[in-house]
């Protein structure tokens, strides 16, 4: 594929790091599929300064992928959690492929996580299927197709 054939300034991935790329951005997201839903917890699980972790969870809201839920504890003030929206759900296995990259090349045993399917009890693993169901092994399996659309000059 040559360099001229496809609009990088539409690129996905940098459309994607723009809205979740920022490394409390990601962990909140962790945190966030580990059942973490208030300010007070995520702030003391992931140790962030009070202003950071604020404005990545405004962030999240803003782009659709936690929304706020009111909540109010016996003889306190009402607050919000913060819950995984459709869109944030849809993030898992970005965090999962990053997971399993860490545990590959970073962790220096044993991982500290595994995840394992919740009915039977198996370890889960992410993987490359084309919708033919090809299990792939890696990129040199893909080949990448640039798309025409209506911005696109022909």
């Amino acid at each position: 594929m040559s360099d001229a054939s496809w609009d990088r300034s539409r690129c996905s991935v940098a459309g994607t790091l723009a809205v979740v790329g920022e490394k409390w951005s990601l962990l909140v997201l962790r945190e966030a599929f580990l059942g973490v839903r208030r300010f007070a917890d995520f702030q003391r699980n992931l140790g962030a300064p009070k202003a950071v972790l604020t404005d990545r969870l405004a962030t999240l809201v803003d782009q659709g992928i936690l929304r706020r839920v009111p909540y109010q504890a016996e003889g306190e003030r009402q607050r919000q959690e913060y819950r995984l929206t459709e869109k944030g759900i849809d993030l898992y296995p970005t965090l999962v492929a990053l997971m399993q990259w860490g545990d590959k090349y970073l962790a220096d045993d044993v991982p500290p996580l595994e995840l394992e399917h919740r009915d039977c009890g198996s370890p889960v693993h992410l993987g490359l299927v084309c919708e033919g169901g090809h299990e792939l092994t890696g990129a040199r399996e893909v080949r990448p197709v640039p798309r025409a659309t209506a911005a696109s000059p022909r």
